[in-house]
C-alpha cells in the first residue's frame, strides 16, 4: 500500500482503491495470463446476463447487471472495441441490440471458470473477516443511498467554506 504521512491511516478513498486493485486487479492479470489480456473483469456480469436472457438493449441489459445506464453503455463499448459483442440497431433506432460475439462464446468455459473461482475465493476471505466484505459494502451502499456522502461531509462541517 502506498505510504501515508507518519501516524496517519489511509484514507477511505485510498482503502477503496487499493482493494479493487487487489481483487478485480487480480482477475483482469490472470487473464492476461491465460491469453485474454484485453478481457475485464467487468464484462463478465454483460457476458452472464447476455447467455442467460440472449441479445437484449442496453437499457435492459443496465437493468440485469445492476448498473447505470452510462456505465452498461461504456462497458458495452469497451467490449465491442475488444470483439466480445455486437450492436445491433432496435425497432425503435434510439436502442441498440447488444449481442455476443464468437469470440465471447468461445471464452465462455473460462468465463465461467473464473466466475466460480472467484465466487469460492470470496468466500474463502469472507471467512477472514470479521464480517462478509459483499455485507459490509452492500450495508454502505445502503447508507449512502438513505444518505449520500456529499450531504454527510457537508454536515462535517465544510457547508460553512460554500
Amino acid at each position: 500500500m502506498s505510504a501515508t504521512p507518519e501516524g496517519t491511516a489511509p484514507s477511505q478513498g485510498t482503502l477503496m482503491r487499493t482493494l479493487y486493485e487487489l481483487t478485480d486487479g487480480a482477475i483482469a492479470r490472470l487473464y492476461a495470463e491465460l491469453g485474454m489480456p484485453d478481457y475485464r473483469p467487468r464484462y463478465s456480469p454483460v457476458v452472464r446476463a447476455l447467455v442467460a436472457s440472449g441479445p437484449m438493449t442496453i437499457r435492459e441489459l443496465a437493468s440485469a447487471i445492476g448498473v447505470t445506464h452510462s456505465a452498461a453503455s461504456q462497458t458495452v463499448s469497451q467490449m465491442r472495441r475488444a470483439g466480445f459483442v455486437t450492436l445491433e440497431t432496435g425497432s425503435d433506432a434510439r436502442q441498440r441490440i447488444v449481442h455476443l460475439t464468437g469470440r465471447a462464446r468461445e471464452a465462455l468455459p473460462l468465463i465461467e471458470a473464473e466466475w466460480e473461482a472467484t465466487a469460492r475465493a470470496a468466500a474463502e476471505l469472507d471467512a477472514e473477516l470479521p464480517m462478509p466484505l459483499g455485507e459490509v459494502m452492500l450495508a454502505a451502499v445502503r447508507a449512502l443511498e438513505r444518505r449520500p456522502f456529499r450531504d454527510r461531509i457537508l454536515a462535517a462541517g465544510l457547508r460553512e467554506h460554500i
